[in-house]
C-alpha cells in the first residue's frame, strides 16, 4: 500500500502533519487569521487520510487473521471475502485520488449551472442539476455556500453558482464540466410530449492567496446592483450584489452571496481569476493580457452526459460510456461512478 505515492504517500504526509502542528504552537500563528485557518485546514485534511490510510492497514491485518483461521474454521472464509471486496474498493478510491496530481486539483472549487435551450423545460432541469450537486456534497462530506442564483417566477432557475469546498474538490469536480441533456416527457406539456432539454456545467479551482494574477483594472466593467435571493431585507435596500465584466474576453461573473459589497466583490474578482486561468491554460498563453475574444457563449451540440427518463431510464457519459439504468441514484448524487471513469480514462490516456 506504500507503493500508491502521490497524494498518499503516508510517510511524508506524516512529516507535514507534524510540521503543521509545530507552526499551530508558535506564538504569532494567529496573527494573520486567514492563514491560519488554512494551515488548520490543511491539516485536517492531511490527518484525515491518515486516518483513511491506517484504517485499511487494519483491516487487511483483520483479513490476514481470518485467512489464518479459516484453515480451521472454513465459515470466517465468507466474511473475509467480503471484508476484501471492501477494502479492494477504497484501495481504488486511493489510487484515483493519486491521479489527482495538477496544479489546481487540491483546492475548492467554484461550479455554476446556465439553463440552456428548452425554456421552462430546461430551467427545471438546471434545479434539478443543481441538487443533484447538493446531494453529491452532502454525500461526499463537501461544504457548499451559493455565490450567485437567479431563479425564474414561473419555474426553475436561469444559473446558480456554487463555492465547494473540501480536499480535491476541483480535482474531483472538473469532470463535471461540459453539456448535460435531458429527455423526458415534460411536465409543463399539456400534450404530454417528450421534450429534449439541455443545460450547462462550468467548473473552475477557487483561487486561494498564495496564486498571484496580474489583471490590468482598465480591463473590467464593475457593476453593483440589488441582490435578489435570499438574505433578508438588505437585498431590498442596497446595492451589495456586484457583477464583474473582462472586457478583452467578454467574461462575466457575479456574486450576491454577502451582505458586504466589498466581500461580493473580492470573491466574483476570485471567480474571475480562476476562470482566466483555465482560459489562459485552454489557449496556452503565457499572459492573461493575451486572452481575447468571447468566452461567454455555449456550445450544444457536444454533450458529455445524457439523462433519459423516457421512453426508459438511463444514464450515459459520452466520453468514457460509463452508464446506469438507477436514474434516481443519480439525481440523488451518486455520480462517483461517472468521476472515476473520467479518472480511469485519464490513467489509460495517459
Amino acid at each position: 500500500m506504500r507503493t500508491l505515492g502521490g497524494p498518499f504517500d503516508i510517510d511524508r504526509i506524516k512529516e507535514l502533519t507534524i510540521e503543521l502542528d509545530e507552526k499551530m504552537l508558535e506564538t504569532d500563528f494567529w496573527d494573520d487569521n486567514e492563514k491560519a485557518q488554512g494551515v488548520l485546514k490543511q491539516s485536517k485534511n492531511l490527518k484525515k487520510k491518515i486516518s483513511r490510510f491506517e484504517s485499511l492497514e487494519s483491516d487487511l491485518e483483520e483479513a490476514e487473521f481470518m485467512i489464518e483461521v479459516s484453515e480451521e474454521e472454513p465459515s470466517y472464509l465468507k466474511d473475509c471475502a467480503k471484508l476484501l471486496e471492501h477494502i479492494q474498493e477504497r484501495v481504488e478510491e486511493l489510487r484515483l485520488e493519486t491521479l489527482l496530481s495538477g496544479e489546481y486539483d487540491h483546492l475548492n472549487a467554484i461550479l455554476s449551472i446556465h439553463a440552456g435551450s428548452g425554456g421552462l423545460d430546461a430551467q427545471d432541469w438546471a434545479e434539478m442539476i443543481f441538487r443533484m450537486y447538493v446531494k453529491w456534497c452532502d454525500a461526499s462530506d463537501y461544504s457548499y455556500k451559493i455565490l450567485d442564483l437567479i431563479r425564474d417566477t414561473e419555474a426553475g432557475i436561469k444559473t446558480v453558482t456554487l463555492s465547494i469546498e473540501g480536499d480535491n474538490a476541483y480535482g474531483f469536480l472538473k469532470s463535471e464540466k461540459g453539456v448535460h441533456r435531458i429527455v423526458r416527457i415534460s411536465p409543463f406539456d399539456s400534450s404530454g410530449k417528450r421534450h429534449t432539454s439541455f443545460a450547462s456545467v462550468d467548473v473552475m479551482p477557487e483561487i486561494d492567496d498564495s496564486i498571484e494574477i496580474d489583471i490590468n483594472p482598465s480591463d473590467l466593467k464593475v457593476d453593483t446592483f440589488r441582490a435578489s435571493g435570499a438574505g433578508g431585507q438588505h437585498v431590498n435596500t442596497t446595492d451589495s450584489a456586484v457583477r464583474v465584466t473582462h472586457l478583452p474576453t467578454g467574461v462575466i461573473v457575479s456574486c450576491q452571496s454577502e451582505r458586504s459589497q466589498i466581500n461580493n466583490r473580492n470573491t466574483a474578482m476570485k471567480m474571475l481569476m480562476a476562470k482566466l486561468i483555465e482560459l489562459k491554460e485552454q489557449e496556452q498563453k503565457e499572459r492573461i493580457e493575451d486572452l481575447s475574444g468571447d468566452y461567454s457563449q455555449i456550445t450544444w451540440g457536444s454533450q458529455i452526459r445524457s439523462y433519459v427518463f423516457h421512453p426508459y431510464n438511463m444514464v450515459k457519459d459520452h466520453r468514457t460510456n460509463e452508464e446506469t439504468g438507477n436514474i434516481q441514484s443519480v439525481m440523488d448524487g451518486k455520480i462517483d461512478l461517472f468521476i472515476n471513469a473520467y479518472l480511469r480514462q485519464k490513467i489509460v490516456l495517459e
